[in-house]
């Protein structure tokens, strides 16, 4: 594998692409894009979608990351942040969340589907007090 800078080339196409359960919620399907290989777990992005007929658990967290960007592609999903209150993201909508920031996936549309870059790929999450 040639690499760039610690980088590989990659390209992920949505009829070639899985989404699997196995995934930090359960009311969530992942679609893996290829770039935590290519980066060797600097970077990691994927695509989200509902399970239709599942919710949120609205359990508070907070993620132990360096970068955490989430861009809505379809439907809606309500978020809350510590301090930040509640934000309604629809498609086109696009939040950086902090590192450490707290917050909760309140609730979410059926065909909810997004798309979540961050750094790195793989990082702690940790339940939080209810804010």
């Amino acid at each position: 594998m040639t690499l760039w800078k610690n980088q590989a080339f990659t390209i992920a196409h949505a009829d070639a692409g899985a989404f699997e359960s196995a995934g930090l919620r359960p009311f969530f399907e992942y679609r893996q894009l290829g770039i935590a290989e290519a980066t060797n777990g600097a970077y990691g992005a994927h695509v989200i979608r509902a399970v239709p007929g599942m919710e949120s658990l609205g359990t508070w967290h907070s993620h132990d990351l360096e970068f955490q960007m989430v861009y809505v592609t379809r439907g809606w999903v309500v978020f809350e942040y510590e301090g930040q209150g509640e934000h309604v993201l629809r498609a086109g909508s696009c939040v950086l969340q902090p590192p450490g920031i707290v917050h909760r996936e309140v609730r979410h549309a059926e065909d909810l589907e997004l798309i979540e870059i961050t750094s790195p790929a793989t990082f702690t999450t940790q339940e939080e007090d209810a804010r």
